[in-house]
């Protein structure tokens, strides 16, 4: 079995791990991602007419599913430009997902999926940057993952 070579491969598997549960989890039983999310579920005939909820959540849960594979086949290649590229979007969906609970648009639960993507960005950033002071061994390629 490959595993990642670097402790930022790490941080991305991981990342991309959960990521792809719960899109999958949202693909399968989208009701127990709204609860995890802090969202009160609609019991089923519930949903008024023209409430796209659940066409959303299916959007959102197979990028999840999508992105979390992106990130564990990028860690298995060790592809660290796109492990550098991440950290700044990441910390900028922190910054919209906490705005978004912070101006009510979005429930307190939703605060968790914010700090989820800043903590992980800044692990990751930190990986890189540690990485980066060791030996010259950090990828300054910039381009395609080698081998």
């Amino acid at each position: 079995m490959r595993l990642p070579r670097s402790l930022s491969g790490w941080t991305m598997a991981v990342f991309g791990v959960l990521a792809a549960a719960l899109g999958a989890v949202g693909l399968i039983v989208p009701d127990a991602l709204l609860t995890v999310m802090g969202f009160e579920p609609v019991p089923a005939g519930g949903r008024a007419e023209g409430d796209h909820t659940l066409v959303f959540l299916t959007a959102s849960s197979m990028a999840a599913l999508n992105m979390g594979v992106y990130y564990v086949l990028a860690a298995l290649a060790d592809w660290r430009p796109f492990f550098r590229w991440t950290v700044p979007f990441r910390l900028l969906t922190c910054a919209v997902f906490t705005l978004a609970v912070v101006t009510g648009r979005a429930p307190t639960g939703f605060l968790g999926v914010g700090l989820w993507e800043g903590l992980g960005a800044l692990v990751t950033g930190a990986a890189l940057r540690y990485e980066g002071r060791g030996a010259g061994r950090a990828d300054t390629s910039g381009g395609a993952p080698v081998g």
